[in-house]
């Protein structure tokens, strides 16, 4: 046996103390780690503490990390303690995002429970005299088949010590076929703790001798500071400090409820300037910048074949800007010490955001100690993170902790959005309606704008100054740009802008549901050309067999009669079903949404009836936390299909508060079915966002179908659809 080290705060209760190093490698976004004590610890109570770097955005994935461990580990569920997002005991797995936490966090916990489980068995073996074939396990106790009664557990092989090596990734993994706890329906322990209304978000967290803070914001990001009365305030009670750093302004006071009286009696006064386009011209605005263009797909001799096709078609998609709309607004709280800092945050990205708040403190990153605590929404990159930033400017102003609480107003105005994107396809069908040139183009700014710097944070910016914009890292705008379609013909080509009109970053599926609404709208226009039944126009064009097998799952739930579009009818209250497919990122898990509407041709109001979602997603670990997902999503891009679409001027933006960024609400969510399509025999795939990009296109081939008319433009609000009827 390799030799053991103490372990000391290596269990649940205290620091980590895992050595590092030569397991190391480099992973996106990230470091990963080799070194099975960054993964695993064995406590002397019996328990097992997994540590991930991944964070719970209310996907589940707390649950679901715990039960590929206990699987793999042979524990029982309930003795798997997860330990996430915390600089100072998990790895560095850089980001939650992607919808890459099962498939990456959970193989790397995977194979560290199968790397632990050998161990143990092999210790086992050395202490009851034993070969390895002659030993089982269950729930943690190693025994002999043939004289259980000569047995070990777990925690006495460890006795409260490391393992003290590296995960080889060459140990068997269980049989899928033996699992009892991946693939179950377990309940997630923080439902009940949540729906009692118990402590349980960032939003609810307090620590002892802790303040509050309250930022007073410019009225726009152009704006400057030309003045500031801090006597406006002096005799304010609970008052503690005005805070004051080139546009960086905050009130510091006792209780929180002081704070918000202080921040709105502070006279400031601003020079302000227009720095928007007229949202009229937002589209235009957008293709008339510079770009960087990447070609993604050159298959074929689409331009030959576009001029010789005997039906050209054109289509222009326009998806606005889309607030997070985070129902709790963003908050966190800092404690700025001379010798440590401590942070904690509802971010997605612990190690990375260290990093940037080290910068803007001008600290080493060892020095902060950033610790993540739930959020009340998030999804992407809402204002978390800038919560972070202003609660460490102010705790190290006033040397207590800070607590910085968001307003709804500063979550809708400085949270970044989701970018605003134009797409544009061309498509040549011949004289048999066969699909013969398709070329696609697409034109967004970067979805990704993460903070990892101080200029990347709105406190970064109001300090220094926004930088100038230029190209650099741009990525988002691809994903699901290419189709899953076999054309003989195609091209797809990505225009990067160096700018956004508004501050953006990334949001769930970054540019997929935007790309998938205008590639499966798209589709849906060549085969209502072709007069085709545009399931089996999508099945044509589709190779792939497990694709066709989602497809077909979502049709077949949906009650799906193959017909061509009955588009042009005349009725006052039209209903119509609409069919939309997606493979996110071209290789992850397979989607396809049936979506029933009713049309108000009278009004222009949609009524999204029933919603149909297939999903195939490998291996499911949890299938009523994955149903979750799905149903989340599906309402989520509901409403942004329907409803959203963040308002500004040339001077600021417009929609700061919920009458003027409307969601769905309870009595307009619709019926939503899912199939689940299981496949033992396959990675684990991500599930929290696949399933939102295919809803708007569901929607938008329906309503065609009720009436004939094309919506291009989200949201679908009725006066866009009372337009398009005309």
């Amino acid at each position: 046996m390799m030799a053991k080290q103490s372990r000391q705060g290596n269990s649940e209760g205290g620091r980590r103390q895992g050595r590092r190093g030569s397991g190391r490698r480099e992973a996106f976004w990230g470091q990963l780690t080799n070194w099975l004590d960054d993964w695993l610890a064995i406590n002397p109570d019996g328990t097992v503490t997994a540590f991930s770097g991944k964070v719970e955005l209310g996907t589940g994935v707390r649950t679901a990390l715990a039960q590929i461990v206990a699987e793999e580990l042979e524990v029982p569920f309930e003795r798997v303690h997860m330990v996430m997002g915390d600089t100072e005991r998990t790895p560095d797995e850089g980001y939650t995002a992607g919808s890459m936490t099962i498939s990456t966090s959970g193989t790397a916990l995977r194979n560290a429970a199968a790397e632990a489980r050998r161990v143990l068995m092999e210790m086992a073996a050395e202490r009851l005299d034993a070969r390895l074939d002659e030993l089982t396990v269950q729930d943690g106790l190693i025994s002999l088949i043939r004289h259980p009664q000569r047995k070990i557990t777990y925690a006495k092989l460890m006795g409260g010590e490391a393992f003290n090596l590296e995960v080889t990734e060459d140990v068997p993994l269980k049989d899928s076929k033996t699992y009892t706890i991946v693939g179950t329906s377990t309940p997630r322990e923080d439902i009940p703790r949540k729906v009692a209304g118990q402590p349980s978000f960032i939003q609810d967290l307090r620590v002892p001798g802790m303040l509050h803070g309250r930022l007073v914001r410019p009225p726009s990001a152009a704006a400057e500071l030309i003045s500031m009365d801090e006597s406006s305030v002096a005799e304010l009670p609970g008052l503690v400090k005005v805070v004051q750093r080139g546009n960086f302004i905050a009130v510091v006071a006792e209780r929180e409820e002081q704070a918000i009286l202080a921040a709105q009696h502070l006279k400031v006064k601003w020079r302000e300037r227009a720095a928007l386009p007229p949202m009229q011209d937002l589209y235009t605005t957008l293709r008339s910048q510079p770009t960087q263009d990447t070609l993604l797909v050159e298959q074929g001799d689409y331009e030959t074949s576009f001029k010789q096709a005997a039906r050209q078609l054109h289509a222009s998609y326009y998806q606005p800007y889309h607030a997070h709309a985070s129902i709790g607004p963003s908050c966190a709280l800092a404690d700025v010490k001379e010798d440590q800092i401590t942070v904690w945050a509802s971010t997605p990205g612990p190690y990375p955001l260290r990093g940037a708040l080290a910068q803007l403190l001008d600290v080493p990153a060892e020095k902060v100690h950033l610790i993540h605590v739930e959020g009340a929404g998030s999804y992407g990159q809402n204002g978390s993170d800038d919560a972070a930033a202003d609660a460490v400017i102010l705790s190290q102003a006033v040397g207590r902790p800070v607590r910085v609480q968001w307003s709804r107003e500063d979550e809708f105005v400085w949270e970044p959005k989701a970018p605003a994107m134009v797409m544009e396809v061309h498509g040549g069908l011949d004289t048999q309606g066969n699909v013969v040139a398709w070329d696609y183009h697409v034109w967004s700014p970067s979805h990704v704008a993460r903070a990892r710097s101080p200029e990347q944070l709105v406190a970064g910016q109001l300090l220094f100054g926004q930088a100038a914009p230029q190209f650099g890292f741009s990525f988002g705008a691809e994903r699901n740009a290419p189709t899953n379609y076999s054309f003989p013909n195609q091209r797809v080509t990505v225009h990067y802008l160096a700018d956004s009109p508004l501050r953006a970053s990334s949001f769930r599926s970054l540019g997929g549901a935007e790309n998938t609404f205008a590639n499966e709208s798209f589709m849906d226009e060549l085969a209502a050309a072709a007069g085709m039944d545009a399931l089996d126009f999508r099945l044509r064009y589709l190779a792939d067999a497990r694709a066709r097998e989602v497809l077909k799952a979502a049709a077949e739930k949906a009650g799906w009669e193959a017909r061509p579009s009955l588009h042009g009818k005349k009725k006052k209250m039209a209903q119509g079903r609409g069919v939309a497919f997606a493979w996110y990122e071209n290789d992850q898990a397979i989607v396809a949404c049936v979506a029933h509407v009713l049309v108000d041709a009278t009004s222009g109001a949609v009524r999204v009836k029933r919603l149909v979602v297939a999903h195939d997603c490998g291996l499911i670990i949890n299938p009523d936390g994955l149903k979750n997902q799905i149903e989340g999503n599906a309402i989520q891009s509901l409403s942004r299909a329907l409803k959203e679409e963040v308002k500004f001027d040339e001077w600021r933006v417009k929609s700061v508060d919920w009458d003027s960024y409307p969601i769905l609400t309870f009595s307009e969510v619709p019926e939503v079915e899912i199939v689940l399509i299981n496949r033992p025999n396959q990675p684990a795939l991500g599930a929290g966002e696949p399933s939102t990009i295919t809803t708007a296109a569901a929607v938008a081939n329906a309503i065609f179908d009720a009436t004939g008319a094309r919506l291009r433009q989200i949201p679908f609000t009725p006066e866009r659809v009372k337009a398009a009827l005309c």
